[in-house]
């Protein structure tokens, strides 16, 4: 089967937040319908949608290149006030695995690494030292040569491109964008220049911020949200309906005089032969006592914790020997049954990291809840102090919890104090290494009304009018 002969390799999806509008699902449809062979997305300093991206576009038979649009510090300049000027962006396509995680570790630092108060960036020393495996666009007008084009700095230009081809050697290619701005007018011959000049192979990109030339309007009352500024603004971003997703065909016609800026578009694709997959998570082992297993130190951590909550809470005072044997013989037989489910799913582990940290909390004096969800229904979770609700006295199941016949991983649900959260994280962080524990992240919508309120402002409409509006929406648009 014949494919297209352009790939889309710079493409911002609704990962780029507040900037981009390309949903993965209506971008893997567009492709196919396009019979393109492979896409590109290259969200703004994060890597958010990689995983997302990859496995729709596997399911869809197309080859997933992960990209990042990431931003560069200018190294060595700054204004009076000491602040350093916007970054510079570079666009880095993985390669390979080591490509993967050395863009994870580019993005990760340009987020942790930079000063408060200015955009996520990384120099170019920790760029040159996490190259390998990465294909770099030097990202048009956006882009340090391209800056320098602009301001008439030619002599600049030339010595940017030379210090990214030394980084990049082999893998560089010089970016050529027509989106009718009037700064890629001007300084594309010179880009074009520069690139025969140091041999740098041309590549044509369309930088995609949403999918159909009628979203235009739309996404750019988008970026009044994120900008905080009025569509009848003069002095804020803009984009133009070029910024949309094209197709195979209007790209090849646009770059009818560069048809070698158009099939390299091809060749990076196949240069990319590597995209992230599904992993089972991986538990750091447990630091046991006295050489014992994990699945030893579980049973005996849970057996004596046991003893403690049975003495606490379910042993009456005056009980004799046999009254006790009746009342604890459900807990043990209960115990012994969870235990066995626990050590065929293979989650000794988890459950005595959990107990860990929870154990270290309340000896610290952070408040820690009693215990939500399904995980209240196991007594080991009880034995270890993870939860505090008596699953027999309550009639709560185990099976809701951990179920051979339906495995995933156990997901205590666990609330600590939030003034005091932060030094529970340093314990396990310390503990059990800092590369080994991470946090979650949630993503927002906004909705119905909100997102009302949000136009009817950057359109300057009056309130009285936007509330109106927003009364009429019911409180569940999605069953009124």
């Amino acid at each position: 089967m014949s494919h297209a002969p352009f790939v889309h390799l710079r493409l911002h999806s609704a990962y780029s937040l507040s900037e981009g509008a390309i949903k993965i699902k209506d971008l893997v449809k567009f492709c196919q319908a396009e019979a393109m062979p492979a896409v590109a997305v290259t969200d703004s300093g994060n890597l958010f949608g990689a995983l997302e991206f990859s496995l729709a576009a596997q399911g869809a038979g197309l080859q997933p290149v992960i990209g990042c649009q990431l931003a560069i510090s200018r190294d060595g300049e700054g204004n009076r006030n000491g602040t350093r000027p916007p970054p510079d962006e570079l666009v880095l396509l993985v390669q390979n695995e080591a490509g993967y995680l050395n863009l994870m570790t580019l993005v990760s630092d340009a987020f942790l690494e930079t000063e408060p108060g200015e955009p996520p960036q990384v120099g170019f020393d920790r760029l040159a030292a996490l190259s390998g495996g990465l294909i770099a666009l030097t990202a048009g007008m956006q882009g340090e040569i391209g800056r320098c084009l602009i301001s008439s700095q030619q002599e600049a230009a030339a010595a940017a491109l030379a210090r990214l081809k030394s980084i990049f050697p082999d893998r560089l290619y010089m970016e050529i964008q027509r989106h009718g701005l009037a700064h890629e007018q001007a300084i594309e011959n010179a880009l074009l220049d520069l690139a025969y000049a140091q041999d740098v192979p041309l590549v044509a990109t369309n930088e995609c911020y949403f999918p159909r030339g009628e979203d235009f309007e739309p996404h750019d009352a988008l970026l009044c949200i994120a900008g905080s500024t009025y569509v009848s603004s003069d002095d804020r971003r803009r984009l133009t309906p070029e910024h949309r997703l094209k197709s195979a065909g209007e790209m090849r016609d646009l770059f009818a005089d560069l048809p070698e800026a158009v099939a390299n578009t091809l060749v990076i694709a196949q240069r990319c032969a590597y995209f992230p997959d599904r992993v089972k998570p991986i538990l750091p082992a447990f630091p046991t006592e006295e050489g014992r297993s994990e699945a030893e130190e579980l049973r005996n951590q849970a057996q004596t914790g046991l003893e403690h909550r049975l003495e606490a809470h379910v042993y009456e005072p005056g009980m004799d020997d046999e009254s006790r044997k009746a009342a604890a013989a459900p807990y043990l037989e209960r115990l012994v049954f969870e235990l066995g489910v626990i050590e065929q799913m293979g989650f000794p582990g988890y459950f005595l990291i959990v107990a860990d940290f929870i154990q270290w909390s309340k000896n610290q004096g952070i408040p820690v809840g009693p215990g939500r969800g399904s995980g209240a229904g196991s007594v080991v979770a009880w034995s270890l102090t993870i939860t505090d609700l008596d699953p027999l006295r309550w009639g709560l199941l185990f099976e809701r919890f951990l179920n051979p016949e339906r495995i995933s991983m156990p997901d205590f649900d666990i609330d600590f104090c939030q003034d005091r959260r932060d030094e529970v994280i340093r314990y396990v962080q310390n503990k059990y290494g800092r590369d080994r524990v991470a946090q979650i992240i949630t993503f927002g919508k906004l909705q119905a009304r909100a997102a009302l309120r949000d136009v009817g402002r950057v359109l300057e409409m009056p309130y009285p009018q936007v509330d109106r509006i927003c009364k009429l929406v019911p409180n569940n648009p999605a069953n009124p």
